[in-house]
């Protein structure tokens, strides 16, 4: 049974939570410091999902011609996790306009 894409996949998963969990640790630690730059953090997020996105894309265009070496479900998870990274993606943008708003509404 191969499971590349299923490693794949976890990797992929353990890699995002570490680099979250080293991401808010570091902004802990840096505190008045200012050495995590949200905005960076962000854009290479946002970066990340947009190749998962080309990848998975490349990768099902390459598997309808038939010249892939990958096999379908390997695209299939390719397909699947960049469409879980944008729904992610989503999510953390509405949290982020929803603070924005909370503190737009603030009375000072």
């Amino acid at each position: 049974m191969d499971t590349k894409g299923i490693e794949q996949m976890l990797n992929l998963l353990h890699s995002t939570a570490a680099q979250a969990a080293g991401g808010s640790a570091k902004a802990a630690e840096s505190g008045a410091a200012g050495d995590a730059n949200f905005a960076q953090v962000l854009k290479n997020s946002i970066d990340q999902v947009n190749n998962a996105q080309k990848q998975a894309t490349q990768m099902a265009e390459n598997l309808a011609a038939g010249n892939s070496e990958q096999s379908l479900h390997e695209v299939m998870i390719a397909l699947q996790t960049a469409s879980i990274s944008f729904q992610e993606m989503v999510q953390v943008r509405n949290r982020l306009v929803s603070a924005y708003q909370d503190v737009m509404n603030m009375q000072v």
